[in-house]
């Protein structure tokens, strides 16, 4: 197997994080307006609760971070679909399960399977996908950008063989 080979294999076509690191970022930045507004308009400085506030929030979002990276982050390869900390073959998935109407009022099967991850249910802000595995389980693969992970999933079951987009 060649080198460019091996790349292919393993390339990603579609990522999502789940959440960026530039969000630890917010509280301090808030907390330096807060300082410079004080400095420009009042007697009294509140250095110390400002620091503490900036540090506070940082360490706060610092874990909702780590957690989002680690359970709401979606990657899609040529030979896998992780979601969460979950990972799925895509030689596994034998079927993409038309999109939902969301003006009817009674659900598709997949809308009540169970999420891909460890999460209950599909994350905040995301959208599930239906896909029927081999053994005819179904199950819900979601992301923010639904319509291109749904693409690039439809897109690979056509080049496999084991595998149908309809």
């Amino acid at each position: 197997m060649s080198q460019d080979e091996r790349v292919s294999e393993t390339a990603v076509l579609f990522s999502e994080p789940g959440a960026r690191w530039r969000m630890l970022a917010f509280g301090p930045v808030f907390c330096l307006i807060a300082l410079i507004i004080e400095l420009l308009t009042g007697p009294v400085v509140h250095w110390f609760a400002l620091s503490l506030f900036a540090v506070l929030l940082s360490g706060f979002v610092y874990v909702q971070v780590v957690a989002a990276r680690r359970h709401a982050s979606v990657e899609l390869t040529t030979s896998s679909l992780r979601q969460g900390t979950e990972d799925l073959p895509i030689t596994e998935i034998l079927k993409i399960m038309p999109p939902a109407d969301p003006e009817s009022y009674e659900q598709q099967p997949w809308e009540t399977a169970r999420s891909l991850g460890e999460l209950s249910a599909v994350p905040r802000r995301r959208k599930g996908i239906g896909l029927r595995l081999l053994g005819g389980a179904l199950v819900q693969a979601w992301a923010k950008d639904e319509v291109a992970l749904r693409a690039q999933l439809e897109s690979l079951l056509a080049k496999s063989a084991g595998g149908s987009s309809e």
